[in-house]
């Protein structure tokens, strides 16, 4: 009776520890998960141009670290940064990003790619941009104002409304105010589907408007004029409290910089578009 007592007694000893080495394997393997994680603050545009559905799976493929997006517009996106609930920012306002760095906020700024605006509208085209200014975003603005068609603009402070109120600045146009000009407060593909349904005039990053053509009934009027170039730039923090995830940040940093990286950018929308909706153009 003592021996099998005994080993029972062992048994239920061996099941413990088998117990408690699974628990503790197990808690380790959360833990290594947690760590290895990020958050990227970004435009919109990257996330509604399905752009960071194709590159992410990737990323987390290769380095284990897994990424949560926080996407808004730029401006909204570099106070993320300033405020260090972002481990690292992809966005879109070179002006704005390059003052970001230069007042402490970031370490450093890195070209990553660029795409092109556009100006979209309704298929009868009221303005008549199309005709008039099919590659001029200065006279195509002044051809909304003075038609008064309605235009819908971000209104968010992202790279696109940046963009947007530089033109109509060159123009010497202040639209706000204005009963044709409706500020949205809202990301891209929001955007474009207002402009799609009260058929009106927007800017768009083209990548966006592609990823979305098939569900819209609008039509590209201007494009590939000189006030148009869309650069995207990814920038590391500065964080002396070290709050944020600099390891993880800075993999990303060398990952999407990286030549294999800048190729797959490149092959994004090729296939399913017949073009490329954004250049890599990250410097060697």
């Amino acid at each position: 009776m003592k021996k099998i007592t005994a080993l029972v007694l062992a048994g239920m000893m061996a099941l413990s520890i088998g117990g408690c080495a699974k628990k503790t394997t197990d808690d380790t393997a959360k833990k290594t998960t947690e760590a290895r994680s990020m958050i990227l603050a970004t435009t919109t545009s990257t996330q509604d141009s399905g752009l960071l559905d194709y590159l992410l799976p990737v990323f987390e493929k290769e380095t284990g670290i897994n990424v949560k997006v926080v996407a808004k517009g730029t401006g909204a996106a570099l106070e993320i940064g300033k405020n260090k609930d972002a481990d690292c920012l992809l966005v879109h306002a070179k002006v704005q990003e390059e003052k970001f760095v230069k007042d402490g906020y970031g370490k450093e700024r890195y070209d990553v790619m660029y795409n092109d605006f556009i100006i979209v509208g309704p298929k009868d085209d009221p303005a008549k941009l199309k005709t008039k200014a099919s590659s001029d975003a200065l006279a195509a603005l002044k051809l909304i104002a003075s038609s008064k068609s309605p235009f819908i603009s971000r209104g968010d402070k992202s790279g696109t409304e940046t963009k947007e109120l530089a033109i109509w600045k060159t123009a010497g146009i202040t639209p706000k105010g204005n009963s044709w000009y409706i500020s949205a407060g809202k990301g891209m593909g929001d955007v474009l589907t207002m402009a799609d349904e009260k058929n009106a005039y927007t800017i768009s990053d083209r990548a966006t408007y592609l990823s979305m053509k098939d569900k819209l009934d609008l039509q590209i009027v201007t494009e590939k004029g000189k006030d148009l170039l869309n650069q995207y730039g990814v920038i590391r923090l500065n964080d002396p409290n070290h709050k944020i995830k600099e390891k993880e940040a800075d993999e990303f940093i060398t990952w999407i910089l990286s030549d294999k990286t800048q190729k797959l950018i490149g092959q994004y929308g090729v296939e399913k578009y017949g073009q490329q909706l954004f250049v890599p153009n990250a410097k060697k």
